[in-house]
């Protein structure tokens, strides 16, 4: 009796192991926007890490969280860790690749509560009014994140949060290139100088 129940066990177990095992060992989530703002305006968004604590969707979470800039101020070389509490936890950003106006390519490190490391990239194109920007995380599953992938939508968690992200980036880019757009007041006319003063006779 008891031999058949551990067999019926470990055959489940080992359907289980197989069927966690054959499912898709990368990933890739995605999202997109149009902007009505010019390619370089969104760029500057992206590419100096210390723009991101106004969009970003996960600074809100902790906004005591520790944060530390270095390497280049912005674009390639420009690296971001942060570190606070469970819900946005530890790691490390890292721009690898910087295109003005057109591509920026991050390395991103999860180091609590787990460890992995993905590829970030955002792609600007021109479009009628504005510009598309597509923010897209491509990574590896070990077995714990396929196991994790079976009771878990990653694309629908992870977009979602993209999504949020892009649409504050939208609103902080727009009112951006507005400011931008305004003419500058001109300068107030001043008064034309008067005759010197006449001077009386002594």
């Amino acid at each position: 009796m008891w031999k058949k129940i551990l067999a019926a066990v470990a055959i489940l177990v080992v359907a289980a192991v197989a069927y966690v095992a054959i499912q898709p060992s990368t990933f890739r989530v995605a999202r997109a926007a149009v902007i009505a703002s010019p390619a370089e305006v969104v760029y500057a968004q992206i590419a100096d890490f210390r723009a991101w604590q106004a969009w970003s969707p996960w600074e809100k979470l902790d906004p005591n969280q520790r944060r530390e800039h270095s390497g280049a101020p912005s674009g390639k070389g420009a690296v971001y860790f942060w570190s606070g509490n469970d819900q946005v936890g530890e790691g490390r950003m890292t721009i690898v690749e910087a295109r003005p106006g057109e591509l920026v390519g991050i390395k991103l490190e999860f180091i609590k509560p787990w460890q992995s490391v993905n590829e970030t990239e955002f792609r600007l194109t021109p479009e009628a009014g504005g510009t598309r920007v597509e923010w897209s995380m491509v990574g590896h599953n070990g077995f714990v994140e396929k196991a994790k992938g079976i009771f878990m939508d990653w694309d629908a968690m992870i977009g979602t949060d993209f999504a949020k992200g892009l649409a504050a980036m939208q609103e902080i880019a727009e009112a951006e290139a507005k400011r931008a757009a305004q003419p500058e007041p001109a300068p107030a006319a001043q008064p034309e100088p008067g005759p010197p003063p006449r001077r009386e006779p002594e």
